[in-house]
Order: structure tokens, then C-alpha cells, then sequence
């Protein structure tokens, strides 16, 4: 720890935190190192493959492109947000139930990659799919089953024909 780093303070899946870390050291460390949050993972380090992506502000970012200072005051959403009091998000479920998740270097970006579509478009296509995971790579399964839970999820979310929404179970 060196005294003249400053302390950097965000919050993240709706936690205040502060850390006092080298500035230019990458969000994505910060999470893992200093904050224990594993979900996010390095998969190139160069902000191509998306496994690291994060929501900052409610915007998808590279964690692994991003100096911890610029998340000064910041909301960070990251995979571990999803599930709430040990629930599954429903994209979780999705992921779980169609295959969409395989190898799981890839899976937390995905994850969070499609909770910013469905953030803004509750009920996307195939090809808005597509072009919102345009910047996640995998490698395991070819994208379809992805895409196939991504359609599940906003399909669970969607109203019925009696115009009720479809609820979590409790």
C-alpha cells in the first residue's frame, strides 16, 4: 500500500467500496485481486474477447480497458449482481436450462452482455442478439445455444397472452 494513492470510491452491485490501489491498475484486477469478485474473467487482456465485460454506470464495458480511478464514483454491475438473495437471474436460469453455458471463461460476459440488451430492448430479435454479442467471443458452443437462452429469458419475461407478466418463482 503506498499513502499517496488515492482512495477510489464506487459501488459496486450495490455495495459502497473503497479501494486504495495503484489508479492505473485495470477494474478488472481491482474486482478479482481486491475485491474477490472471480465472475469477471481475463480472456485476452486487449478488450476483444468481452469475458470481462461489466456494466459501469449502465453502460457495457471491458473491465480489463478500464483504470480502476476512472470508476471514481461510478455503479459497477458485475456477474455476482445478478442473483439476488441466491435466486437466479432469470438469464441465469436460461443459460442453465438451454446450454448456453459451457466451458464458463466467456459465460459472465455474455451474461452481462445480454443483461444490457435486454436492459434496452426487452424482447430483441435474433439479429439484435447477435449484433449486442457482437463484442463476446466463445469458443465452446458456437453461439446458438446462447442465443437460444438469451431468447428464453426475454420470452420468460415477456407478457402473456392474458397481458400478465411472467414472475420469478418465489
Amino acid at each position: 500500500m503506498n499513502a499517496t494513492w488515492p482512495a477510489i470510491h464506487f459501488t459496486v452491485n450495490g455495495a459502497s467500496c473503497s479501494v486504495t490501489v495503484p489508479p492505473m491498475k485495470r477494474l478488472l484486477d481491482v474486482l478479482r485481486e481486491d475485491l474477490h469478485l472471480t465472475g469477471s474473467k481475463e480472456g485476452c487482456g486487449e478488450g476483444e474477447c468481452g469475458s470481462c465485460s461489466v456494466r459501469m454506470n449502465g453502460e457495457l464495458v471491458n473491465s480489463c480497458l478500464v483504470p480502476v480511478l476512472q470508476a471514481e464514483g461510478t455503479q459497477i454491475e458485475t456477474v455476482e449482481g445478478l442473483a439476488v438473495d441466491g435466486e437466479l437471474h432469470p438469464l441465469q436460469v436460461a443459460f442453465l436450462e438451454h446450454g448456453g453455458a459451457q466451458c464458463g471463461i466467456c459465460t459472465p460476459g455474455v451474461l452481462m452482455a445480454a443483461t444490457q440488451l435486454l436492459a434496452h430492448n426487452p424482447h430483441p430479435e435474433l439479429p439484435e442478439i447477435r449484433e449486442a454479442l457482437a463484442g463476446n467471443l466463445c469458443r465452446c458452443t458456437g453461439f446458438m445455444r446462447i442465443f437460444a437462452s438469451i431468447q428464453a429469458a426475454a420470452a420468460a419475461a415477456a407478457p402473456s397472452a392474458k397481458g400478465e407478466h411472467h414472475a420469478r418463482q418465489s
